[in-house]
């Protein structure tokens, strides 16, 4: 003859509920730090990327004793003109983008980088100007 125990195998549903709405309040507190972090990782992202375009700008004025013209802009480095003879890919088209994939803008004449040129990134917002993440980035030398 069997014994029958009374012990419980499985939750209650309030049991599961108290879980649920106890994870749903860690999630609520937590995200906005996390993206907090998103946001600064990327506006870290900016510099490192910048310097992979300074170099395949200086890659090209090697190749070519010049830098590229405002008209021609990054594009230049990603594809081919066709009236340049010797010219080879010098970057992906992903890489004359920011971390926010807004493109980089190329100023020929730089203002910031006299003699030189200057490649901005206009932060998260893609608009001039802006604090923290929306913030300006502009190639230094």
């Amino acid at each position: 003859m069997r014994h029958r125990s009374n012990q419980r195998k499985a939750f209650t549903l309030v049991e599961l509920l108290v879980v649920i709405v106890i994870l749903s309040m860690l999630v609520a507190f937590m995200t906005p730090n996390v993206l907090k972090y998103i946001g600064k990782s990327k506006k870290d992202l900016v510099q490192p990327r910048m310097a992979i375009v300074q170099e395949a700008l200086n890659r090209f004025y090697v190749d070519f004793q010049r830098f590229p013209e405002d008209s021609e802009g990054l594009e230049i480095l990603v594809e081919d003109p066709g009236d340049l003879e010797g010219w080879t890919r010098y970057l992906k088209p992903k890489q004359i983008l920011d971390p926010w994939e807004h493109p980089f803008i190329y100023v020929a004449e730089g203002t910031v980088n006299p003699g030189s040129f200057d490649l901005i990134s206009l932060g998260a917002d893609g608009q001039e100007g802006g604090e923290g993440d929306n913030e300006d980035v502009v190639n230094d030398f």
